[in-house]
C-alpha cells in the first residue's frame, strides 16, 4: 500500500513539475558532470524555466 501511495505521488509530482530540478540533477548527472560546469543552483534552474515558458510571442491572433 505504502509503495503504490509513492509511485502515485511521484506521478502526481511529474505531471505538475515539482520534480523538475531532481530531474534536471539526475540527467546533469549523467550526462554533463564531465564539462566542468556546476550545475544550475535552484533559484537559477526556475528563473531559466519560467524565461522560457513565457519566451516569445505566444498568441493565436
Amino acid at each position: 500500500m505504502r509503495r503504490q501511495l509513492k509511485r502515485f505521488w511521484q506521478g502526481i509530482r511529474q505531471l505538475s513539475g515539482d520534480d523538475a530540478y531532481e530531474r534536471y540533477l539526475q540527467h546533469y548527472a549523467e550526462h554533463h558532470q564531465q564539462d566542468g560546469q556546476p550545475p544550475l543552483s535552484k533559484s537559477a534552474f526556475f528563473k531559466q524555466w519560467q524565461d522560457g515558458l513565457w519566451q516569445g510571442i505566444r498568441r493565436c491572433c
